[in-house]
């Protein structure tokens, strides 16, 4: 069986920068076992699988390790493919997936709209090993997936070097730590060591959970954010309603054919 392979750099316009997912366009499902063991083999922070069935496009999203909820830089990564090189009539697609619809809508060449669902800032009151992380922080929150820790600037944010095996053992996804930034509106890092990412690159699903936080405490719906990992990468946030818009870059690195 040979299958197009496509990788993609999101959340930046130039190479190498971003968070590279790859792109699996399918005509059936694979069983999971297979796409966990490609993902594994190909061992970037996501590798998104699409088939298109019942006139939907549907999506799933796997890391090294495990299968997850949501995933936007994959997202963007596969729109950005169908969009691009597959079908260049389409300008939005709808995306079928376990965290509902998601919308790519391309708006110029390689550059983009992502639409996911907002995540729901909540205090944490309690400590439960957040204090463990070795990470010096003001205030935290959570969302569905993951720990928020407000830090106190920017300089903050570059400098933290985590406990990695400690974030591992939470009760969540991961731990996102983020800072009012110097020239953009607010700067993120994202570390999951439990799904086989130390580090994720760039992460658009974290920002559903970033924008709502800094747009009440900004009093503004239009953000600039940059995410300041090793490669970092940069979007525009805006808040409406119940929806994170995200517009940012992608852009094919890759092309070829898996053969299993």
């Amino acid at each position: 069986m040979e299958i197009t392979l496509y990788q993609v750099d999101a959340f930046s316009d130039k190479a190498f920068g971003g968070n590279p997912a790859a792109v699996c366009i399918l005509k059936n499902w694979l069983s999971d076992e297979l796409m966990q063991n490609i993902a594994e083999e190909l061992n970037l922070s996501e590798t998104a699988f699409c088939v298109y069935e019942n006139n939907q496009y549907n999506l799933r999203w796997f890391t090294p390790v495990s299968e997850v909820r949501m995933c936007g830089h994959a997202t963007l990564a596969t729109g950005h493919i169908i969009i691009s090189d597959l079908d260049h009539s389409i300008k939005t697609i709808s995306f079928h997936t376990a965290s509902g619809e998601l919308v790519v809508e391309k708006l110029e060449e390689n550059y983009y709209k992502l639409s996911l669902p907002a995540d729901e800032v909540m205090a944490v009151f309690y400590e439960d090993g957040l204090n463990k992380l070795n990470i010096d922080y003001e205030s935290v929150f959570e969302g569905k997936d993951d720990y928020l820790m407000i830090l106190k600037d920017e300089e903050e944010v570059i400098k933290t070097k985590p406990d990695f095996k400690a974030i591992g053992k939470l009760d969540k996804r991961g731990v996102i730590i983020t800072a009012k930034g110097n020239e953009a509106d607010f700067v993120s890092r994202c570390f999951y060591p439990a799904y086989g990412i130390d580090e994720d690159p760039v992460t658009g699903s974290a920002h559903t959970l970033l924008t709502p936080y800094w747009s009440r405490r900004l009093s503004k719906n239009n953000l600039f954010a940059r995410q300041l990992s090793k490669r970092g990468g940069e979007m525009t946030c805006q808040l409406k309603g119940e929806i994170v818009n995200i517009s940012a870059h992608a852009r094919t690195i890759i092309k070829g054919s898996l053969y299993l």
